[in-house]
């Protein structure tokens, strides 16, 4: 059974503040569901595989579903701050929760380093003049400050990030209705929901073409389990927790599959390129005044989310492999607004050094970073769906407390995830150019590997397993 509820905070003597309310917590899980994978990614994923890229976002979201009910049983069992690499070491072995944290960390700072530079580029759209380093400084430098002063603030700038691009493809979905019921604008003469099918089928390209899609689409989906790193800072998780992972169907159902198939149906799929974000195509051919501009606000706003994003939970989760011993211990320490002030600095000196790499390297350098972020996001999902395996066996067992929200079907969803996940990893391989994730992730073990070595020959306990502790998380 759990231990009694502890203070392992022995450092800084507090833990974190609960200081995202419901209205936050609901927002950053909509945001963590709609990246720039989705306004950008979407056009190179249909050059590929015509209106059937609409199937291929509804198969990945409904395992991204499971994915989070398994999470989500978790965390109502054991909330904690940095939960993926929690329960890896609760049920996998320390070695587990080390090398999930240290993924995760690594898959955020990848992340935050394309999307730091894709923002600097997007200004460079409205004031070319203004030099893209600049740009790219003054948000990491913002965005770190905003991080800094209280969670409080961070989820208040995610919320209205959130809000801007959850308005922005209601506006589309709404418009792109508008001009198929009514006829008007440019696009009115050709729009017709027989565009799914009129050009080449359903399928345009073969169903194996279709699929070779899903490594990009699970990229579109990555940072949803963020709202499992806020567990910690969560104001009566027990509430806010299940509602905004129940509702995450009907999120992706709305801005992914519903948003993409009223695009499909207002232009046809032929018209895209892989360079053009389709929302911006959409726009441009039912003629919105100033509707690229308007995406392109929409799409800064989403890498500046994912940024922020990115430097909140990387913080965290240099705080719990600190608490670990696998990580310098000087990372435990709160600031006075309770935030952990050096493991964000840190992260953000990294992702500042990606904002320099990518003047240097070829254009190609920022497909490959998301690349290696998918790959750690796998590696990621695939822990929590097998510590859900793996608890769950433990509850069954009469060894542990059943959780107030259980999964669906118990493990039977998570296995179902666990096959899909090691299927869009055999893609990945097939694949030349999104291979190389697989290449880097696998020099990232071999370095974690020896990290690990010199921990345990410095502390050889570090192997040992410990009594799942609860974090005290003050109100």
């Amino acid at each position: 059974m759990a231990s009694p509820q502890v203070d392992t905070e022995s450092v800084s003597g507090e833990g974190y503040e609960r200081g995202l309310n419901s209205r936050q917590v609901q927002m950053i899980a909509i945001g963590g569901a709609i990246g720039v994978g989705l306004f950008l990614g979407a056009g190179a994923n249909i050059a590929k595989a015509g209106p059937s890229l609409i199937v291929m976002y509804g198969l990945a979201g409904v395992i991204i579903f499971f994915i989070m009910r398994a999470l989500g049983e978790l965390l109502l069992y054991r909330p904690v701050s940095g939960s993926f690499a929690e329960y890896s070491r609760e049920f996998l072995g320390p070695f587990f929760g080390y090398f999930t944290g240290w993924t995760y960390w690594l898959m955020w700072i990848v992340t935050g380093m394309a999307e730091l530079t894709a923002a600097a580029i997007y200004v460079h759209y409205w004031f070319p003049q203004i030099p893209q380093w600049v740009t790219a400084l003054v948000f990491l430098i913002v965005l770190f400050g905003a991080n800094l002063i209280s969670v409080k603030l961070f989820g208040e700038i995610e919320f209205w990030f959130s809000m801007v691009k959850v308005t922005a493809i209601i506006g589309m979905i709404v418009i792109g209705l508008g001009v198929l019921t009514f006829g008007f604008s440019a696009a009115g003469d050709t729009a017709a929901v027989s565009n799914l099918w009129a050009f080449d089928g359903f399928f345009p390209k073969g169903v194996g073409s279709s699929l070779m899609t899903l490594q990009g689409v699970m990229f579109a989906y990555l940072a949803v389990e963020l709202v499992g790193v806020t567990a910690g800072e969560s104001k009566n998780p027990e509430k806010t927790l299940p509602k905004a992972i129940n509702t995450l169907p009907l999120r992706i159902a709305l801005f992914y599959v519903g948003a993409l198939t009223v695009i499909l149906c207002v232009v046809k799929w032929t018209e895209f390129t892989p360079e053009v974000s389709p929302f911006v195509a959409a726009f441009a051919k039912i003629g919105i005044p100033a509707g690229a501009g308007i995406v392109n606000f929409v799409v800064l706003t989403a890498a500046l989310s994912s940024c922020n994003s990115g430097m909140y939970s990387t913080g965290r989760m240099l705080r719990t492999l600190a608490d670990n011993g696998e990580a310098p211990r000087t990372y435990q320490r709160l600031s006075s607004t309770r935030t952990p002030a050096l493991g964000i600095a840190t992260s953000v000196v990294f992702m500042g050094i990606g904002v320099v790499l990518n003047y240097v390297v070829p254009e190609k350098a920022f497909g490959y970073v998301t690349s290696i972020a998918t790959g750690a996001a796998i590696w990621t999902w695939l822990m929590i769906l097998i510590s859900h395996v793996l608890y769950r066996r433990q509850v069954v067992a009469g060894r542990l407390p059943a959780s107030s929200f259980p999964a669906p079907g118990g493990s039977v969803c998570s296995y179902i995830a666990i096959v899909f996940l090691l299927f869009v990893t055999a893609l990945i391989a097939i694949d030349a150019d999104a291979r190389i994730c697989l290449y880097v992730m696998a020099g990232w073990a071999a370095a974690l590997g020896i990290g690990w070595a010199v921990l345990k020959n410095r502390n050889p306990g570090i192997t040992e397993r410990r009594e799942p502790e609860f974090e005290k998380i003050d109100g």
